[in-house]
């Protein structure tokens, strides 16, 4: 049977749709490939973002910033103040963009200017740390990414 070049060009535009569809379909119904939002309320943390612009600044202006580490046992958290480092109020985010359930935040509770966050709550991998912390009645955002 001869094919003239009508049937043929219809058969490949059906079977290029054909790919595309299986292809989407695989993407959407396949879990390896699903990746949650970085925040589920947005337009809400936007409305705020110019105050974490100015805290960002804030700690960046300080003599000496916060400073996260990276070791085998977890991660340390050193903070810069000198005296009174129980009157530092805060908390420590730690966002994972590959999957949102091993997202977590712990509350600042330091000993020695040092605060440690144990290798049994975090997978390897890249991790987005955000320490917000206020001290003396100013806001500081601290933010990092670390690979652990």
């Amino acid at each position: 049977m001869k094919i003239n070049w009508g049937v043929g060009v219809v058969i490949a535009f059906v079977a290029f749709i054909t790919f595309i569809l299986s292809f989407v379909y695989l993407m959407f119904t396949d879990e390896k490939y699903e990746y949650d939002l970085v925040v589920e309320e947005y337009y809400k943390q936007e409305v705020g973002f110019q105050d974490e612009l100015n805290a960002e600044k804030d700690a960046n202006a300080l003599a000496e910033n916060v400073v996260i580490t990276s070791t085998q046992d977890g991660v340390i958290i050193h903070f810069p103040v000198e005296e009174g480092t129980l009157k530092i109020d805060g908390l420590i985010t730690f966002y994972r963009p590959s999957s949102k359930g091993l997202d977590f935040t712990r509350k600042i509770l330091i000993k020695d200017r040092v605060m440690f966050i144990s290798k049994e709550f975090l997978v390897q991998g890249r991790w987005d740390v955000s320490v917000r912390w206020k001290y003396g009645g100013k806001n500081y955002l601290t933010k990092k990414k670390i690979t652990f």
